[in-house]
């Protein structure tokens, strides 16, 4: 239940801070008092996406601080889903920054405006009037119906196998248009997949290929030059080698005069040992040089498919072929066996469209052994609140197709005369009728739904003085198994509150504030004499204040 509510700096409330009880709370005021912005501030609290504009003061920060307790609602298990810290006392708060910009706690907890609501949506309900329409709304008949039928657990395990089934259905359309367009592509990707296996395709084979296209194609060049450098290297007249090896005979008889004559012999000795294996490796390059047309044709031709591979499938090497290769291999592979997958998805949707009908089957049961219960405490309820002759005729009709929660279609109608036509809740009832409904449905709620505070926001609109005796005494027979909030225009039901607040304006150095005020039993007999009467209550109004009180 809803124990304190603070606000600071939002609407027409520079501060305010209020302590609730449980039971029946009533709330009045002239009209444009400011009834509605506690209902604005209340509805931030539930998640509400916030407005600078609803900030009275936009240089400085709007605060809106609820605290609730939950000890006896079950709660744990929805903090422990949304990782929070649970607390008997829960506080929720909301801030709107200068900047625009909003931030939502819970027991200081940073949480963002879905696990709010998740919250929000067990803690605290308001009626507003815009919430009335909502009774011709099939999505909250059905909400009505299935709380009462206590399909929440099945609905909960049908609505999970419904998105499996929808992500597989949806999976197993794309496996069809990938079927039908690969099999497009099937015949090309082979084709192409045929080129680049009958390459045998080697990484890194590019670079020898050429370097070996390069030598056998000009062998003729390299072998008249190997053999010059050979005769360079050999020659009796002008050998390298033999020059050399005489310089360094010479060399070595000066070696033990100096360092300088031994560092010169020590050094063309280490070039002729290095000039003596470059001249081993040309003698090995000549030797190994053979000329062979047969084998540079052969170079020539693989390089062609390569090259041409390349442009083909604009690769910049051969690793990239590979890659394009595997890649067409993978795409073959999984177009020769969509069928087998097509197949395996399809029986993996039969599976859980015969798990959906079946839970659809259960709902609809539950349902229909509900609606007579229903239309029952319906009309013995609207009996007591003027209506002796409602009567309503909630027709239920399997649907052909899965629906967002089962396989049902929902007529609820309405006749509010003896002998009537039953037709549609928005075309057969009246604004007042549809409010005395709500109050009725509400009520039935309560007692399948473990809901903590309700807020009625003028609930008896269009509602005669007698019948809003009777909504009064619904509202209290509420109020002994949930904390019950009404904003009323109607004294006979502000009378009925076991406590009594009141909204206001006040001008505060020129600038007109909301407030709220407890009132206590004098001020309820002035509050609600003026509610009969006017601001100029007779003693008549304040007698009939103290009759209704008493």
């Amino acid at each position: 239940m809803l124990t304190t509510l603070s606000i600071k700096n939002y609407a027409l409330i520079d501060s305010l801070q209020v302590n609730f009880s449980n039971g029946l709370t009533i709330i009045t005021g002239e009209t444009g008092a400011g009834k509605s912005i506690l209902l604005g501030g209340l509805s931030l609290i539930l998640g509400k996406r916030a407005d600078l504009s609803s900030v009275k003061n936009p240089s400085e920060k709007c605060i809106i601080e609820a605290t609730f307790d939950i000890a006896n609602y079950n709660l744990k298990g929805l903090f422990k889903e949304e990782d929070l810290d649970y607390e008997p006392q829960t506080i929720i708060r909301r801030e709107i920054l200068p900047s625009g910009k909003s931030r939502a706690f819970i027991n200081d907890t940073p949480v963002n405006l879905d696990s709010l609501q998740a919250l929000g949506e067990r803690l605290l309900d308001i009626h507003s009037q815009h919430q009335t329409l909502q009774l011709t709304n099939d999505d909250f008949q059905f909400q009505v119906i299935d709380a009462l039928a206590e399909n929440i657990n099945l609905l909960q395990d049908y609505t999970l196998q419904l998105n499996k089934f929808k992500s597989l259905k949806s999976e197993f359309k794309k496996l069809q248009n990938q079927k039908i367009e690969a099999a497009k592509e099937l015949d090309y990707n082979l084709f192409l997949l045929k080129e680049l296996k009958e390459a045998n395709l080697i990484d890194g084979e590019m670079e020898s290929l050429e370097e070996e296209y390069e030598t056998l194609n000009n062998i003729e060049e390299i072998s008249e030059r190997l053999a010059t450098s050979h005769e360079l290297f050999s020659s009796q007249e002008i050998g390298v080698m033999l020059h050399l090896t005489e310089a360094k005979n010479q060399l070595s008889k000066l070696a033990d005069f100096s360092a300088n004559y031994k560092s010169v012999f020590e050094r063309i000795t280490s070039s002729l040992i290095e000039l003596d294996d470059v001249f081993a490796v040309i003698e090995d390059l000549q030797e190994s040089l053979e000329a062979d047309p047969n084998r540079l044709n052969a170079v020539n031709l693989k390089l062609q498919v390569l090259y041409n591979l390349m442009q083909k499938h604009t690769a910049s090497d051969i690793a990239e072929l590979i890659q394009i290769r595997e890649e067409l291999s993978e795409k073959v592979s999984i177009t020769e066996n969509l069928d087998s997958v097509i197949a395996q998805k399809e029986t993996e949707l039969a599976i859980i469209e015969k798990e959906l009908n079946v839970l659809a089957l259960k709902i609809s049961k539950n349902r229909t052994k509900s609606i007579p219960g229903l239309t029952k405490q319906l009309e013995t309820l609207l009996a007591i609140l003027g209506m002796p002759n409602a009567r309503f005729n909630v027709e239920l009709m399997p649907s052909d197709t899965f629906l967002n929660n089962g396989k049902d279609d929902l007529k609820f109608l309405f006749s509010a005369n003896k002998g009537g036509q039953f037709n549609e809740l928005k075309k057969a009832a009246s604004g007042g009728e549809l409010s005395r409904i709500m109050l009725a449905i509400k009520s039935i709620l309560t007692n399948y739904t473990q809901l903590p505070t309700i807020m009625f926001d003028e609930i008896d609109t269009g509602v005669s003085g007698e019948i809003s005796n009777k909504m009064a005494a619904i509202m209290q027979q509420m109020s002994k198994t949930m904390q019950v909030f009404t904003i009323t225009h109607l004294p006979q039901i502000a009378a009925k509150g076991d406590t009594h607040f009141k909204v206001f304006k006040k001008d505060v150095d020129d600038v007109t504030q909301t407030q709220l005020k407890r009132l206590n039993q004098d001020e309820r007999i002035v509050e609600i004499a003026q509610m009969l009467g006017g601001v100029n209550m007779s003693s008549s109004a304040i007698e009939h204040a103290k009759q209704l009180l008493n």
